[in-house]
């Protein structure tokens, strides 16, 4: 992982996540060009923030962790560049879900 993502420290509920790649290959092989590429869905937890604040100030924790797999929406989030690496941060309450494993 790169340096400038080590340093990166999301605030509040906020979630920095790295989408998964998509295929570039079909399951026969064929090679699939970059247009007819879909922009992927699931992706991997990277840093994420202390938490949301309540009414009385208390810190409500995430439902996320560094390293869960999760499912996001097709569009929200913002598109952020460290080190010539594409991540999505997005709140933690906006991810759909996450994959057990």
């Amino acid at each position: 992982m790169a340096a400038a993502v080590k340093k990166f420290i999301p605030l509040f509920d906020r979630v920095l996540v790295s989408r998964v790649a998509a295929a570039t290959k079909s399951k026969g092989g064929i090679m699939l060009p970059e247009s007819s590429l879909k922009k992927q869905n699931e992706g991997t937890v990277v840093a994420v923030g202390d938490g949301a604040r309540d009414v009385d100030g208390d810190i409500i924790p995430n439902a996320v962790s560094v390293g869960d797999k999760v499912l996001l929406p097709e569009y929200g989030g913002t598109k952020i560049t460290l080190d010539e690496e594409e991540f999505v941060l997005i709140r933690d309450s906006e991810i759909l879900g996450k994959f057990s494993e």
